[in-house]
């Protein structure tokens, strides 16, 4: 899987292999240059989901459920859920288990297919004072463990194990049934999600140790601008085929 919230995007990963897209809360960073995740909003997720939507073809696509919508009661997560839906997701992810396990059960039970998010949860970034791995001492990783558990009684139909060790993802995904979807959470993993501008190299100022750039996005789309200024400027672009009579 890969990260997109846009319908350019949306477009050629269409034309790839890659399974599925996840417009993630992560375009309140990636997109709207916030800090954090913190700030996106149902009405923001709406709008990168829809745009998502009309350029994804058949590719399954899953959107967050934005900070605190999931945890105002069970009628405000139903209708955050069914916005977004709505919009054109196949399904919703949401963050951690405890607190929101009715949350869990009535989306699944009307319909809605959920996909749950262990390890590092961004939503709760300042209870962690920071992005930090998780479950690394034996009392996490067992916390961790039985919310995967947890998850799949729920229903859930896949999870994702942010930022945890290795050993740790492995044991979950040989001990659960639905698949596991990994981010910085080692190979043994049942498949990986990136951010789609990280592993397209499109910001060399952010380099997690967990995002292989498989391109250098930055330098190439730079020589592009570079090259169209040039050929402003030294009046070799337009060219006469390039422009009307």
């Amino acid at each position: 899987m890969a990260t997109c919230y846009d319908y350019t995007f949306a477009r050629l990963l269409a034309k790839s292999p890659i399974d599925g897209i996840l417009v993630g809360d992560s375009a309140a960073m990636v997109m709207h240059g916030h800090e954090t995740t913190l700030t996106a909003t149902v009405e923001m997720m709406r709008m990168h989901v829809a745009a998502v939507a009309r350029g994804a073809g058949d590719k399954l696509v899953v959107a967050d459920l934005p900070f605190l919508s999931y945890r105002k009661g069970l009628p405000a997560a139903m209708e955050a859920a069914h916005v977004l839906m709505a919009a054109g997701a196949h399904a919703v992810k949401l963050e951690g288990v405890g607190g929101h396990e009715d949350v869990i059960a009535q989306l699944v039970g009307s319909g809605v297919p959920v996909m749950g998010h262990l390890g590092l949860q961004p939503q709760s970034v300042q209870a962690y004072g920071g992005f930090k791995p998780q479950g690394r001492d034996a009392v996490a990783a067992l916390a961790i463990a039985r919310q995967a558990e947890a998850l799949e009684e729920l229903g859930a139909f896949a999870v994702v194990l942010e930022c945890i060790p290795a050993a740790l993802a492995a044991q979950i995904t040989a001990t659960i049934a639905i698949p596991t979807i990994g981010i910085g959470a080692g190979a043994d993993c049942d498949g990986q999600i990136l951010v789609l501008q990280d592993l397209l190299g499109l910001n060399s100022s952010f380099r997690p140790r967990f995002a292989r750039q498989f391109c250098d996005g930055e330098t190439a789309i730079l020589k592009a601008l570079a090259e169209y200024d040039l050929a402003v400027k030294s009046s070799e672009f337009p060219r006469a085929e390039e422009s009307y009579s």
